[in-house]
C-alpha cells in the first residue's frame, strides 16, 4: 500500500506483534495474508514463500477469508491502524476484506469512500463489473485523479449523476451482495426506479432487492 506513514513504523513493532496482526486464512490449502499496518500487502504461499498477488474481491479466496476471519482477527489486525482507516473498514460486516483491498490500492479514496461506502463494493468487485480479464487499480485510480468520483461512477457503468450519488450516500448497509451490484446499477439508469429509491425512507438490502428485482432476470 502507498501511503504517507513511513514503513520504517512496522519495524519498530516487536516481531511477535507483527506476525499476531497479520490476516491469515486458508484455500484449498494454500494460505494467504494480508501483512500488518503500513505495508498491507496481500500475498499467498507458494513453495514455503510468500509472494504477493493483485487483490480481487470477486475471487473465491476472499469468499474464503470471509469465513474464516472472525471478529477476534479483525479486532487484533485494525487495532494498530490510523482512526481514519480503522474507522473506515469497521463500517463493513462481511464486505470487511474487500474495502481493505479497495483501502490498499486506492489509498487516495479514504476520504470519499467514508462518506460513500457503498460505492467500496462496486469498486471492490469492478473486474466483474467492467467484463476485465485482471484488476484495473492503477486505471481506476487514473480515472479518479483526472475526473474525480463522478468519473468513476462513469467508469464503473453508474449515471454520474448528482441523483445517483444522493442514493449511494443513503444506502444504510454497505455490505451489498455481488449478486445485487449489477440489478441496482442498471436500476439507476430507470427513472421511475430512480425517483422511487430517492424516495425510500431506508435504503436497506431488502429494499434495494424490492426495487431492483425486475433487473435481476
Amino acid at each position: 500500500m502507498k501511503c504517507s506513514t513511513s514503513r520504517s513504523a512496522s519495524s519498530s513493532l516487536p516481531r511477535w506483534t507483527a506476525l499476531t496482526v497479520q490476516l491469515t486464512w486458508s484455500h484449498y490449502g494454500v494460505l494467504h495474508r494480508v501483512t500488518a499496518w503500513p505495508e498491507l500487502d496481500f500475498e499467498q504461499q507458494l513453495d514455503g514463500r510468500w509472494t504477493p498477488f493483485t487483490p480481487d474481491p470477486g475471487q473465491d479466496r476472499f469468499a474464503s477469508g470471509v469465513a474464516m476471519l472472525d471478529r477476534r482477527a479483525w479486532d487484533q489486525f485494525l487495532d494498530f491502524f490510523p482512526s481514519a482507516e480503522r474507522a473506515f473498514v469497521n463500517t463493513f460486516k462481511t464486505g470487511r476484506l474487500a474495502a481493505l483491498a479497495v483501502l490498499t490500492q486506492c489509498p487516495s479514496l479514504l476520504a470519499v469512500l467514508a462518506e460513500l461506502p457503498a460505492l467500496t463494493v462496486f469498486l471492490a468487485h469492478h473486474v466483474a463489473l467492467r467484463g476485465e480479464a485482471r484488476p484495473a487499480w492503477a486505471t481506476l485510480n487514473a480515472v479518479h485523479e483526472r475526473d474525480g468520483v463522478y468519473g468513476l461512477m462513469e467508469w464503473l457503468g453508474l449515471p454520474a449523476s448528482a441523483q445517483s450519488l444522493g442514493i449511494l450516500a443513503a444506502v444504510a448497509e454497505p455490505d451489498l451482495s455481488r449478486r445485487l451490484l449489477a440489478p441496482f446499477r442498471a436500476a439507476l439508469w430507470e427513472p421511475e426506479t430512480l425517483w422511487a429509491l430517492q424516495h425510500t425512507p431506508t435504503l436497506t438490502e431488502r429494499a434495494l432487492l424490492a426495487r431492483c428485482h425486475a433487473f435481476a432476470a
